[in-house]
């Protein structure tokens, strides 16, 4: 069959078009347009009879489903969703640079005070920010879960600086960060948490998921950005975990951990370290001499994280440790190895508490390795009803990493 090509140029005001023309034999009954005034009108032939086209404006969007993948914006620091500039415009969102090869826009989306977020990311910041804000009063925001299978929502305090929580207490009073509406407990958070992370579980939660921050000071000046993304159930973090850290070696800190500050009290959260392959034990030891301050020391011994392992014969220390430490962390454990000269094995200790990492009856610094899998910590902070020095309540923080396995 024989068929003959042209190209036609038609120029507009906003580029060029090019129409390609076929010519067929009219046997085949295929539509001839007699001139381009037909076409215009909306008017042609089909096998010899008139025809008309309805010509009603229509909206042209040669990028029509949304790619919905995360896309850097071009300022370099924030994410984005890649739609096309119609959808990212009837979202409310702000295009920041292009994706998808240039068919569609990185589209942010930003919530203030009051807002309803219905985006897989959105950054929920102080009004004014980057400035900082001195009011007094209540700022929220309400998360609806965007499809069925979202199953955690995400939160990266990109920036994240309230009031202090009380000093001898740990108790949030001045200000306090309120997540609610999930499947498990609520979060309540204050002080300084920039760079920390905590997931969300909204698994079977079909009602809205409400962020709310109070501040009762005019004294105190804030700011807050928060990263919200919701996360489907194939990219969760293991059940039951508030932290998670995907990468074989890092730093894990409690909540609030910063100079002058003071571990918060009403926690209790599982940080988890994802398993490299290979990898079959992890070590963890302080980031300095003085990174692991959870209550003063508990008995006259200065035993900080106890003798013996709790359950084990021999353990009854450890036991009775376990239950005057209202503030704790639980790490699975099944060696120490202190890297000082003259440093040995020891014990495992389940429960650490106290002034130290490790029993101060060893030489510091040290290191607690361990095989028990999966990679855990539980921190357990109590509900802050004693007072006590804030400087023996600075929390902690560590540096972990994952040890090879030995054939």
């Amino acid at each position: 069959m024989k068929r003959d090509l042209c190209w036609t140029r038609l120029t507009w005001s906003c580029g060029t078009i090019y129409l390609v023309h076929v010519f067929l034999p009219f046997t085949f009954g295929w539509p001839l347009l007699s001139t381009w005034n037909d076409l215009f009108s909306g008017q042609y032939f089909f096998n010899n009879k008139s025809t008309t086209v309805d010509h009603s404006p229509r909206v042209l969007n040669f990028f029509p489903v949304p790619v919905t993948e995360e896309c850097l914006a071009n300022d370099g620091r924030r994410r984005g969703i890649c739609l096309n500039t119609y959808e990212c415009r009837i979202q409310n969102g702000i295009s920041q640079g292009q994706c998808a090869l240039g068919f569609g826009v990185c589209c942010t989306f930003t919530a203030g005070c009051g807002s309803e977020i219905k985006n897989n990311i959105t950054y929920f910041t102080n009004p004014n920010f980057p400035g900082l804000i001195n009011d007094v009063g209540e700022c929220s925001v309400v998360i609806k879960k965007t499809a069925q299978d979202i199953s955690q929502i995400r939160l990266d305090f990109m920036h994240f600086n309230l009031a202090q929580p009380n000093r001898k207490t740990g108790v949030c009073e001045t200000d306090v960060f309120m997540m609610r509406g999930g499947t498990y407990q609520d979060i309540k958070l204050c002080g300084i948490n920039s760079g920390q992370h905590l997931y969300y579980d909204v698994e079977n939660v079909n009602g809205p998921i409400t962020i709310t921050i109070l501040l009762t000071s005019a004294n105190t000046p804030r700011m807050w950005e928060i990263k919200i993304s919701q996360i489907e159930f194939n990219r969760r973090a293991p059940a039951g975990c508030t932290q998670y850290f995907p990468e074989p070696s890092g730093i894990i800190q409690t909540m609030n951990y910063a100079i002058n500050g003071r571990h918060l009290a009403d926690q209790d959260y599982i940080i988890c370290m994802r398993q490299a392959q290979g990898m079959c034990s992890i070590a963890y030891e302080p980031c300095d001499e003085n990174s692991f301050k959870i209550g003063p020391p508990v008995s006259e011994n200065d035993i900080g994280s106890g003798d013996g392992e709790l359950g084990a014969p021999g353990g009854s220390q450890n036991l009775n440790l376990f239950k005057e430490c209202s503030d704790r962390v639980l790490m699975p454990c099944d060696s120490e190895e202190f890297i000082t000269p003259g440093g040995g094995p020891a014990v495992c200790d389940l429960l650490h508490c106290g002034n130290s990492f490790c029993s101060s009856s060893e030489q510091k610094p040290c290191r607690i390795e361990s095989s028990t899998t999966p990679f855990h910590i539980r921190v357990q902070f109590g509900p802050g009803l004693r007072e006590e020095s804030p400087e023996d309540n600075l929390g902690m923080c560590l540096k972990y990493e994952q040890l090879p396995c030995i054939s």
